[in-house]
């Protein structure tokens, strides 16, 4: 008898990467052909501990709308959209995948989090104490200095454009760049 390999669970805030990329980077909303290439990041994220992904995008739909083009376009690359809605008062896409990491806790799996947001930090550290392979997908210098402190217990941060490579151009970041991934070619 055959066991299923294990599973990384790629859990995407999707309004956190959006709202980072587009105040602190770009300086406005991000065009479509600035935003991360979500295919990239499911195939890195397929890659970097070499298991199956299950790719969860969570969106807040408490206005009553869904982005259908773009939901049709998740679903193309194998995403699976998790539309949630609430109350104005409720951070529901973080509420959601508080959720679903409490969920993979009880289930199992590895995780991998696109976002910038502390508000993962006490799950994420939990996952990782416990021998999970746990990472944080984000703009390594936005990322949170609580998921950050998280490396003690094994957590890994992947930065969406030096590591996963998920954007077509380069972005306008100024930032600490450790000397041995220095590119000079880069700012020619």
């Amino acid at each position: 008898m055959s066991v299923a390999p294990p599973t990384t669970y790629l859990l995407v805030d999707g309004e956190n990467i959006d709202a980072t990329l587009g105040i602190h980077v770009l300086g406005h909303r991000p065009q479509p052909d600035e935003r991360p290439r979500w295919d990239r990041i499911r195939d890195f994220a397929a890659s970097v501990w070499g298991q199956p992904v299950k790719a969860l995008f969570f969106l807040n739909a408490s206005n009553g709308q869904m982005p259908m083009s773009f939901v049709q376009a998740l679903l193309a690359m194998d995403f699976r959209p998790i539309p949630l809605a609430g109350s104005s008062t409720e951070k529901v896409v973080d509420i959601g995948i508080q959720r679903t990491l409490d969920a993979i806790a009880a289930a199992g799996g590895d995780v991998l989090l696109a976002s910038h947001d502390a508000d993962f930090a006490p799950h994420l550290g939990r996952l990782a104490r416990d021998g999970r392979r746990v990472g944080v997908l984000g703009l390594r210098e936005y990322v949170s200095a609580d998921l950050v402190a998280l490396g003690e217990d094994g957590l890994e941060v992947f930065d969406l454009e030096d590591h996963v490579g998920a954007f077509t151009t380069p972005l306008p970041r100024v930032r600490i760049i450790p000397l041995a991934e220095f590119d000079p070619t880069r700012y020619l």
